[in-house]
């Protein structure tokens, strides 16, 4: 299981990647992909869209199930991967590169301290 130590993450198993900029990168974890099983359709709200940390922002649909994705911070919608609507494999296939979900305008930055580290969030998936 990947978990890479650049990225923050929720025990609802979202990551995120703080872009430097104002802006952030959020999508599933390998453990969470994981156990799902094969994703077959990703839904994300629409650019512009703003929620609070831990509102659902959309779903992914697995063979097995489909589970709401939870925002890790307050933020606003910015880009959403469109590449998922076609491929939404991709998500299992490379959770933390091309299977990313959506980037998102900060609203409260300081609300990544408050996330779980990589070391974390391997003591909850152990």
């Amino acid at each position: 299981m990947s978990t890479p130590d650049n990225l923050k993450y929720t025990r609802e198993h979202e990551w995120i990647k703080d872009n430097g900029d104002g802006t952030a990168t959020i999508g599933i974890t390998d453990f969470a992909q994981s156990e799902l099983g094969d994703i077959v359709f990703v839904e994300i709200e629409d650019v512009g869209f703003t929620f609070s940390q831990d509102e659902a922002f959309g779903n992914v649909e697995a063979v097995k199930t489909v589970s709401e994705l939870f925002a890790p911070v307050d933020g606003e919608i910015a880009e959403i991967n469109e590449e998922l609507e076609d491929n939404p494999e991709l998500v299992n296939e490379d959770p933390y590169g091309e299977g990313w979900m959506v980037k998102i305008k900060l609203t409260n930055p300081s609300q990544l301290d408050s996330l779980l580290s990589a070391d974390d969030y391997k003591e909850i998936t152990a």
